[in-house]
């Protein structure tokens, strides 16, 4: 099967041509705030301190260079699968195109999963206070990611119409946010001299990269964009130039407010603790319904971007064909099936296993992606020395990464192995089934 096939109407998928480049940006955007700075930030502080800031910058100009590597491949290979399609022009519909395929649907589960523990950390805290039992961010958690994948069940129009919505919401919120804290920050708490070394910054943009992998979902929308050679490049761009000009302003609001102690001690509520000594109390309502808002629309991307990929990979056959059958409710069975695992991953899970193991994995398979742009450059007329620094850039801090997460954190690191094996083991077995019986890969 040729990619040409996977950006075909599918009898039992959406994606049409319904899309804007505002709703594909948007889309991008929702995806990356949830992820990012309301989960993320405790974290973050935690190894690069108040220089928070400067790692989501880092972090936001290698997303942007792998967005311009993803976008000349999006132009020409159009399709609802994103990146598969451009793996199998690339490498041809075999093994390797199956093991990144897995890694890649282990990236949106992972993400989907930690973004809706955020969400229920957030709930939790807000309807139920501080001293809440756990059960109730395990509950929350797993309430929105049902109640999004009913959303996602109706398609892409309606999934790029409430991610509107709620990003417009959240974007009015975060410049009131921005505008108070940033006027009445502490300059001392932002001194480089409290910065911690290079090192721990460069390790850091791993962690903070993970706040900006939602920008792979504006690619999924190549299929139900209009003319996407034009589109699809300004809804990338759009998305990364919002999102990281709001990383960078929220984390030197939060951090100029509150100590990096005080920071981690609130771990992902933060956000909404950093408006709590400007606002009062009213402030860290406002912030923790907009945490809830984020998180959800986060949510709703991933499972539309989930529902997309295992859409493509069924047809492809590099998944079992019940991953792109029609579901009883609408959508295809790819949807409650990934909702399934997400739960799972969501209550076995701590926040930052999940965040780690996100990002290392999240960048092995931008590495292989660049390889096919590498490849697909004469095609793509991409530029091939931005794309060898972009995955020298890569590799560098997944190198950093991985070493860090190894001295310190060896359990985390074993699980990253564990799921690239994961993936090698699944493709084997499922390939070893398809050839001994055709008939069900039909």
């Amino acid at each position: 099967m040729t990619t040409d096939d996977t950006s075909e109407p599918h009898p039992a998928s959406s994606s049409t041509k319904q899309m804007t480049v505002l709703g594909a940006a948007f889309l991008g955007v929702g995806a990356m705030v949830g992820a990012g700075i309301f989960a993320l930030l405790g974290q973050a502080g935690v190894v690069a301190g108040s220089a928070v800031w400067l790692s989501f910058l880092l972090a936001g100009l290698i997303a942007t260079l792998l967005g311009y590597m993803v976008v000349k491949l999006g132009v020409r290979y159009p399709s609802r699968g994103g990146f598969v399609a451009y793996l199998v022009e690339a490498f041809g519909n075999g093994r390797l195109v199956g093991i990144t395929s897995w890694l890649l649907y282990f990236v949106l589960l992972i993400v989907t999963a930690m973004v809706a523990v955020a969400f229920g950390a957030y709930g939790s805290s807000l309807f139920f206070g501080d001293a809440a039992p756990g059960y109730w961010d395990k509950i929350l958690a797993s309430a929105i990611v049902v109640v999004m994948a009913v959303i996602n069940l109706y398609g892409a129009k309606i999934v790029a119409r409430a991610q509107s919505i709620i990003v417009w919401v959240l974007l009015a919120v975060f410049v009131g946010f921005v505008a108070v804290t940033l006027s009445q920050l502490d300059p001392t708490l932002l001194a480089p001299s409290g910065y911690p070394s290079w090192e721990k910054i460069v390790a850091s943009i791993a962690l903070t990269f993970f706040a900006y992998l939602g920008f792979s979902v504006v690619t999924f929308t190549a299929g139900s964009l209009p003319n996407p050679a034009r589109t699809l490049p300004r809804a990338m761009y759009l998305a990364l130039g919002i999102t990281t000009a709001l990383y960078v302003l929220v984390s030197l609001g939060v951090f100029g407010t509150l100590t990096v102690d005080e920071v981690i001690m609130h771990g992902d509520t933060a956000l909404a603790e950093a408006a709590r000594p400007v606002l009062g109390t009213a402030g860290f309502v406002i912030m923790a319904i907009a945490a809830l808002l984020a998180t959800a629309s986060s949510v709703n991307s991933m499972i539309f971007a989930a529902g997309n990929l295992t859409l493509t990979l069924s047809e492809l056959k590099q998944f079992p064909p019940v991953f792109g059958q029609p579901g009883h409710f609408g959508g295809t069975r790819g949807i409650p099936i990934t909702v399934v695992l997400v739960l799972i991953f969501a209550n076995v899970f701590d926040l930052g296993a999940i965040a780690s193991i996100g990002s290392a994995v999240a960048l092995v398979v931008f590495l292989v992606v660049g390889l096919a742009a590498l490849r697909l450059r004469a095609e793509t007329g991409s530029n091939a020395r931005l794309i060898v620094i972009t995955m020298l850039a890569t590799c560098f801090v997944l190198v950093l990464f991985a070493i860090d997460t190894a001295r310190n954190a060896p359990q985390t690191f074993t699980a990253m192995t564990v799921l690239v094996v994961l993936a090698v083991v699944l493709d084997f077995v499922w390939k070893r089934v398809r050839a001994r019986a055709p008939d069900t890969a039909r």
